[in-house]
């Protein structure tokens, strides 16, 4: 079991990191195609465009050919669009390496977690999911420290190397023994998307992601137009990067002994609180540390949200691979409208409304839960059709 732990662990790594990777690039990229900040969002948001089309598509692979079989669809996918990504030369070329990484994601995430929750006792799920997730996260994180690097030797050099990361990770998926296939079944997926654990891991996996994308299109171009580089753009998302491979694990744990509602409640506490001080805007001295502070209160949504999508379609009978194809759809949502509306919202009013905005979402969805919840219930009911 520890190998597959490494394994998706390291599959949500380079998955994440590639998805980040443009933050640094971005200000770069703005500059030499001329790109808008509306431009610069949808450029962002082409990740998670891809992942939504391929999402349920990776979870019925996952399921009916076995999850190994997904996860090296996927990294075929990633590793054609790096390169792709490597010797892109206009906005165009850009978008569509950007939409196929997106769905290699959507085939990869849904075999890797279909993978460790075949061979992952109950009791231990939080914490191994948490695990992976501060892999994920700290991908995330990193992805910015590999863009400046990118900025520096050069997009082809770096993102060669990367797609030749993805033949790497093929081979070491082909040496681990697969999972057992499952059958899909819509009457699941119906009983899943009425069944109030599940479809609340849904809406956590969205909110956390269209945070993230907010912070991911107006942060750097906040600190790029303070005269900050792409190292030290990168270098803001280093330290939360070390950060968050601590915190997933935890927050993983107390959900395991608690359940998933005590972290939620802290963490949209705090995701408010920080998208707040960043609509104000401060100089860089202030600015960095809260991007640091609001990365780590939004990767505890996903943390979260993994659990209740796991407990959710096991008590309605869904397989675990298309419920993570379902989890794909859930985050591409958030992470097409958050980068696309933030950056189209910020182009014509100024950056923080889309931060108060961010706020006022995590407030009335905290709002909700204090109605709706328990502190010392399992699942956490955010009262959807169903609740």
């Amino acid at each position: 079991m520890r190998r597959l732990v490494f394994l998706c662990a390291a599959l949500v790594f380079v998955d994440t990191m590639l998805f980040a990777a443009l933050t640094p690039l971005l200000p770069h990229f703005a500059h030499e195609f001329g790109l808008s900040k509306s431009r610069a969002g949808v450029l962002v948001a082409a990740y998670a465009g891809g992942a939504l089309v391929a999402g349920l598509a990776g979870g019925i692979t996952a399921t009916r050919l076995g999850a190994r079989r997904a996860v090296l669809i996927g990294l075929t996918l990633v590793g054609l669009a790096s390169l792709g990504f490597a010797f892109a030369g206009n906005f165009w070329s850009l978008f569509a390496a950007r939409l196929l990484q997106g769905g290699g994601s959507g085939f990869t995430w849904a075999g890797a977690f279909a993978w460790l929750l075949a061979a992952v006792p109950r009791e231990r799920r939080g914490q191994m999911m948490g695990t992976a997730m501060g892999s994920a996260t700290f991908g995330a994180m990193f992805g910015p420290v590999v863009g400046a690097a990118a900025a520096l030797a050069g997009r082809s050099v770096v993102f060669s190397v990367l797609a030749a990361t993805s033949v790497v990770l093929g081979v070491w998926a082909l040496r681990i023994e697969p999972a057992p296939t499952e059958q899909p079944s819509l009457a699941a997926v119906r009983r899943a998307l009425r069944n109030p654990t599940f479809v609340s891991g849904l809406v956590l996996m969205s909110l956390g992601s269209l945070l993230f994308g907010v912070l991911g299109v107006l942060a750097p171009l906040h600190l790029a137009a303070a005269g900050w580089g792409a190292a030290a753009i990168g270098g803001v998302w280093l330290i939360a990067a070390a950060l968050e491979t601590v915190q997933a694990p935890f927050a993983g744990r107390m959900s395991d002994r608690s359940g998933p509602l005590r972290p939620t409640r802290i963490a949209l506490v705090g995701a408010a609180a920080a998208s707040l001080a960043l609509a104000l805007g401060p100089r860089p001295a202030a600015y960095a540390p809260v991007i640091v502070v609001a990365a780590l209160f939004y990767g505890v949504l996903f943390t979260t949200a993994f659990a209740l999508l796991a407990d959710g379609a096991e008590e309605v009978g869904l397989a675990q691979g298309m419920a993570f194809g379902l989890m794909n759809v859930a985050w591409a949502g958030g992470a097409v409208v958050g980068p696309a509306a933030g950056g189209a919202i910020a182009g014509a009013t100024g950056d923080w409304i889309p931060f108060v905005l961010a706020a006022a979402v995590c407030g009335g969805v905290f709002g909700v839960l204090r109605r709706h919840g328990s502190g010392r219930r399992v699942h956490a009911k955010l009262g959807v059709p169903g609740a």
